[in-house]
């Protein structure tokens, strides 16, 4: 098992599941509410590992999982929610080789998950105007992946909205404020069969993109939802709901991208039907 070692990121975790990240250096130290956990009694350490502090207060601390990382990690732009990055990886079908194209980066979570859904054969290539937020989400990405998956990476400063660099791609995922313009440059990019996947945070955006799909004839099956994440508590005979949940966040907009027959190809078909 690979112990901690200084220079990385682990999550303090306490009883009641409250965390605290922290990175390890050498001879440096974490205060809490008095207390004190020098970074050398972790370092060395197992994952998973309870440590107690000056005056026993007690964490247990974790490599965070992608999850954790991504609600933790610094920001300079709002991130998605993990509840809606899950369901795009799903509904988008990010697989091991796909080439996607992302845009709007943000403070890089949703690029996090595209680069280890897509695998060591996959690329993920990441449009963003702002170059504070594509700075910071450089610094998070490498923070959390490691070199090798840093390099399936590609990001360009560039405005969707004018068009997209790439010949090819088979999925484009955008979380953009106007994702309607991208449409009929998607239209042309993206390759037959792939899945174009937006997300945006109100009604109005919701209609357009809709709308935008419905009229480009390169897209159909178009799916609109969105996901509401609710805990329970058991304990005992007592089985309830939580009263604070995760609700709206936002709506998911998939489309795929079709070759329909064109109407000469099907004048063709009915006159070779009718010479039989």
């Amino acid at each position: 098992m690979v112990k901690f070692v200084s220079g990385e990121i682990v999550h303090l975790v306490t009883s009641d599941e409250k965390e605290y990240r922290l990175a390890l250096k050498f001879g440096a130290s974490f205060k809490f509410s008095g207390e004190t956990l020098l970074h050398n009694d972790v370092i060395g350490q197992e994952d998973g590992v309870q440590v107690s502090l000056s005056r026993g207060t007690r964490f247990f601390v974790f490599r965070p999982t992608l999850s954790q990382y991504m609600r933790k990690m610094p920001r300079g732009a709002q991130i998605l929610y993990p509840k809606d990055i899950a369901l795009i990886t799903m509904w988008a079908d990010i697989y091991p080789g796909a080439k996607v194209l992302e845009a709007g980066i943000g403070s890089g979570a949703l690029t996090l998950a595209l680069l280890k859904a897509v695998s060591e054969k996959g690329q993920v290539i990441s449009y963003d105007i702002r170059e504070d937020f594509v700075s910071r989400a450089i610094k998070n990405i490498k923070e959390y992946v490691s070199e090798s998956e840093f390099n399936r990476l590609t990001v360009r400063q560039h405005d969707i909205y004018e068009g997209i660099i790439e010949d090819t791609v088979d999925r484009i995922v955008l979380d953009l404020p106007e994702p309607y313009k991208v449409v009929p440059h998607a239209a042309q990019k993206l390759r037959s069969g792939g899945i174009f996947l937006s997300f945006v945070p109100t009604v109005p955006q919701m209609e357009r993109v809709v709308e935008a799909l419905r009229n480009e004839a390169k897209f159909d099956f178009i799916e609109t939802f969105e996901t509401l994440l609710r805990p329970w508590n058991i304990e005992g005979r007592s089985v309830r709901p939580q009263l604070r949940m995760v609700a709206h966040s936002g709506f998911l907009i998939c489309a795929r991208r079709v070759s329909r027959i064109s109407e000469k190809a099907c004048t063709i078909c009915e006159d070779t039907e009718n010479s039989f």
